[in-house]
This record gives C-alpha cells, structure tokens and sequence, in this order.
C-alpha cells in the first residue's frame, strides 16, 4: 500500500513539472524579452503634459477627450469676451466733395468686438450741404450739424482671424439740424411774372434706421480698410410749416435708400495673451510622432 501512494505522488508531481515546462516554453515564444523594446513609449513633442500623464496611467479615455477639446479650439477658434477695440474715419464722402458732390458728412466710428462675433458701433460726425437740387425751384443750404448713429455688426468670419471681417449689421441715427431755403424762385400765372425770395433759419431734426452689409481687410499691422452697403429709410423728422428738409446730416438726401462708406481703421487688440495661439503646420496632425484625428498618441520620442 505504502508503494502504491509513493508511485501516485512520483507520477503526479512529474506531469506537474511537465506543465510548468510547457506552459514557460510557450509564454518565451509569444512574448521574447528584448531589452530594445522593453521601455516606454512617449507621444510626440509638443502634446500636452496631462495628455501624456493620462496615457501614462493607463487613462485612454480622459487622454482622448482632451485631444478631442483641443482638436476643437483648433478647428473654432475661441476669442476672448473683449477681442479688441477699432476706430475708424469715413472718407467716401470726403473724397466725392473734391469730385463734385455738393453735400458732405464726415465721421468717425468706435467698435468694441466681442468673442469677435458680436460688435456694438458707435459713430459721431457732422454733415452739411449746398445744393441746388436738379428741376428744383431753390438752393438747400443745410449748416454744419452734428449726427450720431447706433448699432452693432455681427461678424460672419467670427472663426477666423479678427482683421478680416465680413459683416451685417443695423444703425439708429439722429440728427438735429438747421438749414436756408433760397432763391425760391416762384411765378405767376396772374401778372406773368417771375419773383424769388428766401427762408432762412429752419430747423428740425431726423430719426432713421440703417441694415448693412460690410467688408474689411487687413492693410499693414492693424491698419485696415473696408467698405459698407447700406440701405436705409427714415422713421420720422420734423416738418415746417413752409419748408422740408431736403438734406439730413449722416442720412444724405431725404428721399435716398441706398448709401455706401468706404473707411479707414485702425485696430487695438485686447486680451491678446488669451487669444487662440497659432499652430504650428506640423502639429497635431497624423504621422510619425504626431497625433491621430481621434486622439489617439502614436510614435515615440527619441
């Protein structure tokens, strides 16, 4: 009996030893050691430090989602709540008066632009005229009056950089103003004849709306220049008991609908530290060292 057990444990404890030997036999030729490949692969340079400590410890999951939120403010950029302040001055009528144009206004603009979306305008100038409008019986002599004009822009471009804009906006406008009326020239019927006279010292005042479309591009630095199309109408103005005013500083002539501006501006950055920085062409994107679409890190550093 005492033979039997002693043979038992001799044939277990040998097909024991045989399974250990297969079992290690099989582990060394999936998996060879290899000293070149036994280290730690790092992502690429320039990946974000909590990017790699994520991988590092095994978190794929918040590693990817940062790429993700980062691969997002690459594509839409977002600008800070005070992106920048513009000023700018209207030249388009300045530059008709040389050629002709018997009617001036002149103003300047301040912009204050929002995540660069969104742009509250505010526009201050004076305007006046000296015309004889054609198949007209006087001479309109408006004074030089002061205007102001209200209103914000939303920039269609908000993705892109900020000196390059294409916009659509609205403008409230008021004025209030005196002009002349001369050289009436009237005639009658009953004598036959012809006799003129004058009203001077009118005045009254003009409340309209503005809906535009505008461009602006950069020039040098920030300086840039760009251009409005407007199309406009009056909601109300004062009339006398003889006279209209045929003329409206900041409006142009009373019975006109469409208008355009040609400005010149300069821009001041705010916020510039917290501005979407500029990436570089080589990163963040697939390759050797780089970063797949879908976050995932590939290559190593050296």
């Amino acid at each position: 009996m005492m033979k039997f057990r002693l043979f038992t444990i001799s044939i277990l404890a040998i097909l024991a030893c045989a399974t250990a030997v297969a079992q290690n036999s099989d582990q060394r030729h999936i998996t060879p050691v290899r000293p070149s490949t036994n280290t730690t692969l790092r992502p690429a340079k320039g990946t974000k430090e909590e990017v790699v400590q994520d991988y590092l410890k095994g978190d794929t999951t918040a590693a990817r989602d940062r790429l993700r939120k980062d691969s997002l403010k690459r594509v839409y950029p977002r600008y800070p709540l005070l992106t920048d302040v513009t000023v700018g001055v209207n030249l388009l009528d300045p530059v008709l008066k040389i050629f002709g144009q018997k009617y001036c206004s002149f103003d300047v603009s301040a912009t204050l632009n929002m995540w660069n979306r969104l742009q509250p305008v505010l526009e201050l100038g004076v305007g006046y005229a000296h015309e004889t409008p054609d198949d007209m019986n006087f001479t309109y002599k408006g004074k030089l009056s002061p205007y102001v004009r209200l209103g914000a822009n939303y920039n269609m471009m908000f993705k892109s950089d900020p000196r390059y804009q294409v916009g659509l906006g609205f403008r409230l406008g008021y004025s209030t103003f005196k002009y002349d009326v001369t050289n009436i020239t009237q005639r009658s019927d009953y004598w036959g004849e012809h006799y003129t006279y004058d009203i001077k010292g009118e005045s009254s005042h003009a409340l309209w709306g503005e809906f535009l479309a505008g461009l602006r591009v950069n020039l040098w630095r920030n300086i840039s220049a760009g251009w409005q199309v407007k199309y406009q109408g009056i909601f109300n103005y004062k009339k006398n008991a003889n006279t209209r005013p045929w003329y409206v500083p900041g409006f142009g002539p009373r019975d006109r609908k469409w208008a355009f501006t040609f400005s010149v501006y300069y821009t001041i950055p705010l916020s510039l530290d917290k501005w979407p920085k500029k990436e570089s062409k080589d990163k963040g994107t697939a390759g050797a060292g780089g970063t797949t679409p879908g976050g995932t890190v590939i290559g190593a550093a050296k």
